[in-house]
C-alpha cells in the first residue's frame, strides 16, 4: 500500500501535468485519450499499456473505442487519490503512446456525474445504492466499484429544485471554454456565479446540468484513506 504522503495535493499534480501534455486531472484521478492509426495498432497499445501496469503493479481503468484508448489511472489504496505512482505510470504510458505512433486527445475524455438535490440524503441514498449495485465513497457519495456507471451524489438543501437530478460534466478549464460558448449559443441560461469553477445551465424546460472545469478540484493536503 501506498504511504499516505505518497498522495499529491492539487498544487503537486498540476506540476507533474506540465511534464505530461498528454494528461488531465479528472475527479482524482489522471486522464487521457489516444487515438492510433488504426483498431490494430490500438490493441498493440493497450498490450503495451497492460505490460507497463504489470511491471509497475499499478493497472489502470482502460476502455478500447476502435481507434482511440480511453485511459485513468488512480490510486485507489489511497482513496481514490493522484499519488506519485499514478504520474510515474501516466509518463511510461505516454512512452508507450508515441513509440505507437498515437496522437493524444485528451479533451475526448469527459467525466459524467449524477446529482440528487434532497434534504436528507440518508433517507434516500440507499435505495440508489442497492439498485444500482454501487458502493459508497468517501464523501457519502455513490459509486460503481467497477468504474463504468455515472458517479452519484447527493446535494443536500432545504429548497430541492422542482426537477431534483442534474448532471456534471468534468472537463479541463482550457477545453471547457468551447463548450460554455457553444453551450450558451443554445440560449441555454448560464449561470456564472461560480465560475470558472462550474457554470449552472438550465433549459427552456427547466432541467439543469452544471458544466465543470476542474478548476480548484483536488486534494488541498495529504490525507488518509477512510
Amino acid at each position: 500500500m501506498a504511504a499516505t504522503d505518497d498522495i499529491l495535493t492539487r498544487p503537486q499534480i498540476d506540476e507533474a501535468l506540465a511534464g505530461l501534455p498528454d494528461w488531465r486531472y479528472r475527479l482524482g484521478g489522471l486522464v487521457t485519450v489516444y487515438k492510433t492509426p488504426t483498431a490494430a495498432v490500438a490493441l498493440e497499445l493497450i498490450a503495451a499499456v497492460g505490460r507497463v501496469a504489470e511491471d509497475m503493479d499499478h493497472h489502470p481503468d482502460l476502455d478500447w473505442r476502435y481507434n482511440r484508448v480511453f485511459i485513468r489511472f488512480s490510486s485507489h489504496d489511497v482513496g481514490g487519490e493522484v499519488s506519485t505512482r499514478d504520474v510515474r505510470a501516466a509518463a511510461s504510458v505516454s512512452d508507450a503512446a508515441s513509440a505507437a505512433g498515437a496522437e493524444a486527445q485528451p479533451g475526448l475524455y469527459r467525466s459524467v456525474d449524477i446529482g440528487i438535490d434532497t434534504a436528507d440524503a440518508a433517507e434516500i441514498s440507499e435505495v440508489w445504492r442497492v439498485a444500482l449495485g454501487y458502493r459508497r465513497g468517501r464523501s457519502g457519495d455513490l459509486v460503481d466499484p467497477y468504474g463504468r456507471g455515472p458517479g452519484l451524489w447527493f446535494q443536500e438543501t432545504l429548497t430541492p429544485n422542482d426537477n431534483r437530478l442534474h448532471l456534471d460534466i468534468h472537463r479541463s478549464k482550457a477545453e471547457s471554454a468551447p463548450v460554455l460558448e457553444k453551450t450558451a449559443a443554445t440560449g441555454a441560461l448560464m449561470n456564472s456565479d461560480h465560475a470558472p469553477n462550474w457554470v449552472v445551465v438550465t433549459d427552456a424546460q427547466g432541467n439543469r446540468l452544471c458544466l465543470h472545469t476542474e478548476e480548484g478540484r483536488g486534494p488541498d493536503v495529504a490525507t488518509p484513506p477512510e
